[in-house]
C-alpha cells in the first residue's frame, strides 16, 4: 500500500483539486450531520414540551411517570393562576395579627400542664431565626395574660384572642378552598365546632411534641459522650422532628380544607413541604450575615422585617403545598380537558347517551348503581366531561343521587323513571328544555324561520330515537 503525503501551508491551492474536492465534501457531510443533530434534539425539546404543557392529557396511561407528568403540569398552571404570592401576603397580615393571642393561648394551656418553659424551650429550637421576635412575642403574652386576668379585661381579652385566630383559620380555608376550586364553606356551626377543636388539639399536640423532642434529648443524652454514635444520635433527633413537622403540614391540609382529602397525599406532601420547611429554616439560621445589615437599618426592630419575610416564605410554601395535594389528588380529572371544552355537540350526545345507558342497564339488571367517578374509570372517560353530563341528566328528571356522605363524585347514580319505557328520544327531548330560553325579546319574531327549521330539526331527531329504547343500547357494564 502507498502513503502519499501532502505539506502544505495555508495556501490550499498547491492541493490537488480531487483531493480538495474530498476534504471539502467531508467538511459539508460534517456540518449536515451536527445540524440535523440540532434539528433532531430541537424536535426532541419541542415534542416533550408540547407532551408536559398539553398532549399528557390525552395520556391515558396509569403509570407513575404520566402522572408526575401530570400533577407538575397541574401544580405550574395552578401557581401562575392561583396568585399564591397575594395570598401568603394576605395569610401574613392575619398571621402577625393572631401571633400574641396564638402564644397566649399556647402558654396558657402549657402553663395548666406545667409545661411552659418546655414550650418556650421547643419553639426557640423550632424557629432558630426567629429568636428576638419570638422574645418580643413572649413578653406581649406574659403582658397579655396578666391583664387578661383582671377584671373585665378576662371576657374581652378571651373574646378577642378566640377571634384573631378563627380569623386567622377562616383566612387558611378560604386560601385551601380556593386552591381545592371548593365554591362552599362551612357552616356558621361546623366553622364553631371545627375551629374550636382544631385550636384544642393542636396546642395539646405540640406541647405533646415538644415534650416528646425533650425526652428523647435528655434520654439519649448520656449517648452523646460516645464520639462515634452521636452524629446517628443528632441525625435520629432531627429525624423525629421532621417527622412531626410532616403530620403537622399533613393534618392542616386534611382538616382546613372543606372537601375530603385522601391522607397518603396528604402525608407524602406534607413530608417534602415539612423538609422544604426544614431547609427555609437553615437557610435563615445560616444567614447571619444579612442580620447584621438588618439591625444597622431598623436597630432593635430588626427582627420585625425578617418576621415578615420568614411569615410570607412559611405561608407560600404551605400553600404551594396544598397545590401539590389537590394536584395530585385531581390529576386524572383533567384528562383531555382541552378537547372537553371544545368538544362537539354529536360527540357530548354520544356521551350522553353511553352514561345514561350504563345507569339504565344496571337498574334493569339489578345491579349495584355506580358512581360518576366509578363511571369514568371504568369506561375511561374524562371526570370533567362526565360531571357536567350527570348533572344535565339530574336537572332533566332523568336520574337521582343516592344519599352518600361523601362529595358528588361519590353519590351513587340511579333512573328516576321507568326505564323499560325510557327512549333516546325522551332523553333528548328533555335535555334540549335544560336550561334558560326564551329570554331574547322579539327573537322568535325576528327570527321565526331559523327557530321553525331548528325546532323541526330537533322533532325529526327525538322522532327517530324515539323508536330506541335506552337499555337496548349494547354497552358492557
Amino acid at each position: 500500500m502507498v502513503t502519499f503525503v501532502f505539506r502544505c501551508n495555508k495556501d490550499t491551492n498547491i492541493i490537488p483539486s480531487g483531493i480538495r474536492y474530498i476534504i471539502m465534501s467531508q467538511q459539508s457531510d460534517t456540518t449536515s450531520d451536527k445540524g440535523s443533530k440540532l434539528a433532531r434534539i430541537a424536535e426532541r425539546i419541542k415534542a416533550a414540551y408540547d407532551y408536559c404543557a398539553g398532549g399528557v392529557w390525552r395520556d391515558s396511561r396509569e403509570t407513575w411517570k404520566v402522572k408526575a407528568v401530570k400533577i407538575a403540569n397541574l401544580s405550574v398552571r395552578g401557581f401562575l393562576n392561583a396568585d399564591l404570592q397575594t395570598q401568603a401576603c394576605a395569610m401574613t397580615f392575619r398571621t402577625l395579627l393572631a401571633l400574641v393571642p396564638a402564644l397566649a393561648l399556647l402558654l396558657a394551656i402549657a402553663r395548666g400542664f406545667g409545661f411552659q418553659d418546655l414550650l418556650q424551650q421547643q419553639l426557640y429550637y423550632s424557629l432558630p431565626s426567629q429568636h428576638k421576635a419570638l422574645e418580643a412575642a413572649f413578653g406581649f403574652v406574659d403582658s397579655y395574660l396578666s391583664q387578661a386576668s383582671e377584671g373585665i379585661f378576662v371576657g374581652v381579652g378571651i373574646v378577642f384572642l378566640l377571634w384573631t385566630l378563627i380569623s386567622l383559620l377562616m383566612s387558611a380555608e378560604d386560601a385551601f378552598n380556593s386552591i381545592w376550586d371548593v365554591r362552599s364553606g362551612r357552616s356558621i356551626w361546623r366553622k364553631i365546632t371545627d375551629y374550636i377543636a382544631i385550636l384544642l388539639v393542636l396546642p395539646v399536640l405540640m406541647i405533646c411534641s415538644a415534650g416528646l423532642t425533650l425526652l428523647m434529648s435528655s434520654t439519649l443524652q448520656h449517648l452523646l459522650d460516645f464520639d462515634f454514635i452521636r452524629p446517628a444520635i443528632n441525625w435520629l433527633i432531627d429525624l423525629c422532628s421532621l417527622i412531626l413537622t410532616s403530620l403537622f403540614f399533613a393534618g392542616a391540609y386534611i382538616l382546613i380544607p372543606n372537601t375530603k382529602v385522601k391522607v397518603v397525599n396528604a402525608l407524602v406532601v406534607g413530608f417534602f413541604v415539612a423538609v422544604a420547611f426544614q431547609i427555609l429554616q437553615w437557610l435563615f439560621v445560616t444567614g447571619q450575615m444579612y442580620v447584621t445589615r438588618y439591625n444597622a437599618i431598623y436597630g432593635s426592630f430588626s427582627f420585625l422585617p425578617l418576621l415578615l419575610i420568614w411569615s410570607q416564605l412559611v405561608w407560600l410554601i404551605t400553600l404551594i403545598g396544598a397545590l401539590l395535594c389537590y394536584a395530585s389528588q385531581n390529576a386524572g380529572q383533567f384528562n383531555y380537558y382541552i378537547d372537553v371544552n371544545n368538544i362537539s355537540l354529536d360527540y357530548r350526545r354520544k356521551v350522553i347517551l353511553a352514561v345514561m345507558a350504563v345507569i339504565a342497564k344496571r337498574f334493569a339488571e339489578t345491579l349495584p348503581p355506580m358512581t360518576a367517578t366509578e363511571i369514568a374509570q371504568r369506561y375511561k372517560l374524562p371526570i370533567s366531561l362526565v360531571t357536567p353530563i350527570v348533572l344535565s341528566l339530574h336537572r332533566a328528571g332523568l336520574i337521582n343521587f343516592l344519599a352518600h356522605p361523601g362529595d358528588f363524585g361519590e353519590h351513587p347514580l340511579q333512573p328516576a323513571m321507568d326505564v323499560s319505557s325510557l327512549t333516546c328520544g325522551e332523553i333528548m327531548r328533555r335535555l334540549q328544555s335544560v336550561g334558560s330560553s326564551d329570554f331574547i325579546p322579539e327573537f322568535d319574531n325576528e327570527f321565526a324561520d331559523a327557530v321553525s327549521l331548528a325546532e323541526n330539526m330537533t322533532s325529526a331527531m327525538t322522532d327517530v330515537a324515539d323508536k330506541t329504547n335506552i337499555t337496548s343500547l349494547n354497552i358492557s357494564i
